[in-house]
């Protein structure tokens, strides 16, 4: 597996999905601040790390929950 490089996202914009709940457990949100990456990071922790997935490999999951396949 290749090292990903570090991107700044200190000044990023943070989103929850529109089907989280609202007390705001349990949530991942992310940013579209890198137009080729999506980072991800727990609304629990928002100073914790961040994991950042390829578009098309976020698109694949996003994908195998919506079929529930994932």
């Amino acid at each position: 597996m290749r090292n990903m490089p570090d991107y700044d996202l200190s000044t990023a914009k943070w989103y929850k999905s529109s089907y989280s709940g609202g007390t705001g457990d349990n949530c991942l949100e992310v940013t579209q601040a890198v137009p080729t990456v999506v980072p991800v990071r727990d609304s629990k922790n928002p100073h914790g790390p961040k994991l950042v997935f390829r578009t098309t490999a976020w698109a694949a999951f996003v994908a195998n929950l919506k079929d529930g396949t994932a």
